[in-house]
């Protein structure tokens, strides 16, 4: 089921500008997303449908073997952006998004910055301004020390004009740059669309929102002091790529829509409020996904009985659908009926055809709750093939810290909380845990191994 973002956690990674695709230095060399302090939201079902989206189009980017992972943000800006082998789609992208085709142009766009090493390319050409900006600052201040010795206030007054244009030239010179990137992932993704057999009408609408949102803002624009093409220029472009694909007219099949709906309906719920699912429910009345957002609404807002009728509805419409029993289970849960939630999970688990890591997790959870030694058991064996398919999921570790609690296994208690805190970035407690662990394990042994490489591990990262 899709979570929130802790309260604790702060966006600090940015894009160059408010409506933009691009690519963002603000690169750690953290292994989590949470380590990066990105707002980070989970679920299955979302998760595997914008795979499901990305996959064709980093295999046409040859990018199929290099372990992309693809984060949600919980950002209601329309947005996407990458930091090393991630990408980071907002989820304001994913709820504003109408059709599959125009995320999968967003994925395209972002691919082609991965693809073409667009992030080492600007930190080369950063350090080249840097040094243009130095130079620069060390002429200015030579020109103003000459004008003060020589009481010549003209050379002085020029020298501050040097040190001032040479941060300018250095700015101009990086965002010019950028555009020239932006052009080029335009470029790339249209190739990807054409190779995977997709339109580029989902991107050109996608650009030409943005093109909208600059006009009714109102505001005056200088071409030159933004790292992306103006809008109108990219929608010129990309026009003529778009209108030459074969591919132009293909609209997305309709079992994808139908997913992407789901999908929309579930983040209004959980995400935008009452209010703006309503309105979105509204537009999809008399659909499946309709009905869905239904369920989690009456689910979200208290009417257990009513949302346990209108998703055994959904179940015998679709009975295969693993999401539909996570909802079930997410609803017994709250019910106080962990027997039978831990049922609706085991099922979600048994139909995933993605193996996420976070229904076992659900599950286990589920059979913690159940309270007796061995639903306690299964519950440990579950989060555990949870976290093994999903290592970095934090908040798996505090439920497993707490079975193996309650089954008196204090150095695995231990060993599960600091590995929950060195996935959330917190680095210094996870080597407090990991030291108490070790001192009740045996030397050598796997989990005392596991310790020492927490305790030993050095993070280069500003946290």
């Amino acid at each position: 089921m899709l979570s929130r973002p802790r309260s604790t956690i702060v966006r600090i990674a940015r894009v160059f500008t408010t409506l933009s695709l691009g690519i963002t230095v603000a690169v750690t060399s953290s292994a989590t997303a949470f380590a990066q302090n990105v707002p980070v939201v989970r679920d299955a079902e979302i998760e595997a449908l914008v795979r499901d989206y990305a996959r064709p189009i980093f295999k046409a980017a040859g990018l199929a073997n290099d372990g992309i992972d693809i984060v949600l943000v919980n950002d209601s800006s329309f947005n996407a952006f990458v930091t090393g082998r991630r990408l980071f789609i907002n989820t304001g992208a994913l709820m504003t998004a109408e059709t599959p085709n125009e995320i999968i142009g967003v994925i395209a766009h972002e691919a082609g910055h991965i693809a073409g090493g667009h992030q080492q390319k600007l930190r080369d050409q950063l350090e080249r301004a840097k040094t243009m900006a130095i130079i620069s600052t060390l002429l200015g201040a030579g020109a103003i020390v000459a004008g003060a010795t020589t009481s010549n206030r003209g050379l002085a007054g020029a020298g501050v004009g040097v040190a001032a244009g040479g941060g300018e030239m250095a700015q101009r010179s990086i965002l010019a740059y950028q555009r020239t990137e932006e052009i080029t992932a335009d470029r790339s993704a249209i190739t990807y669309l054409n190779a995977t057999g997709q339109s580029g009408m989902g991107m050109l609408k996608t650009f030409r929102r943005f093109q909208t949102a600059l006009s009714l803002s109102g505001a005056q624009i200088d071409p030159y002091r933004i790292s992306h093409p103006m809008p109108q220029e990219r929608i010129a472009n990309l026009e003529v790529l778009v209108q030459q694909s074969s591919n132009v007219d293909k609209i997305d099949p309709p079992t994808l829509q139908q997913r992407h709906d789901m999908m929309r309906v579930k983040i209004a719920v959980y995400m935008e409020g009452q209010a703006a699912a309503a309105r979105l429910m509204q537009k999809m009345r008399g659909s499946l996904a309709g009905q869905y957002g239904d369920a989690q609404s009456t689910y979200l807002y208290g009417d257990i009985a009513g949302a346990l009728a209108k998703t055994n509805a959904l179940i015998k419409a679709q009975p295969k659908n693993p999401y539909f029993q996570e909802l079930r289970g997410d609803i017994l849960m709250k019910a106080n009926k962990p027997k039978d939630a831990a049922e609706a999970y085991a099922k979600a688990v048994s139909l995933d055809p993605v193996r996420s890591g976070l229904l076992p997790v659900s599950l286990g959870q589920a059979l913690m709750a159940v309270g007796t030694p061995d639903s306690l058991k299964k519950a440990v064996v579950q989060i555990n093939n949870g976290l093994g398919r999903d290592k970095e999921n934090s908040e798996g570790y505090r439920y497993l810290a707490q079975a193996y609690g309650e089954l008196g296994d204090i150095p695995g208690a231990e060993l599960a909380t600091a590995e929950g805190h060195f996935y959330s970035g917190n680095y210094k407690d996870a080597k407090i845990f990991a030291m108490r662990a070790q001192q009740e394990l045996k030397r050598g042994e796997p989990r005392w191994i596991r310790a020492q490489d927490i305790i030993n591990y050095k993070s280069s990262s500003k946290i």
